[in-house]
């Protein structure tokens, strides 16, 4: 989202914000374990991480 804002005919201010993972639901991530043991990988198939937790950036920008 972005919100531009103008001062005079030479400078204005930006203001922006930006989501990610909104609703902050779940996103689970397979097991990244690579180390196998003839060719049987112990973690696999379970859930043993999850993405990162709602993050909300906000941003000024002036220009002039």
């Amino acid at each position: 989202m972005c919100k531009n804002f103008k001062f005079n005919e030479r400078s204005a201010l930006e203001f922006r914000t930006e989501f990610f993972n909104a609703f902050n639901h779940t996103q689970f991530l397979l097991s990244g374990n690579s180390s196998t043991v003839f060719g049987f990988n112990p973690s696999f198939g379970q859930l043993t991480q999850a993405r990162d937790p709602r993050i909300i950036q906000f941003a000024l920008k002036l220009s002039f």
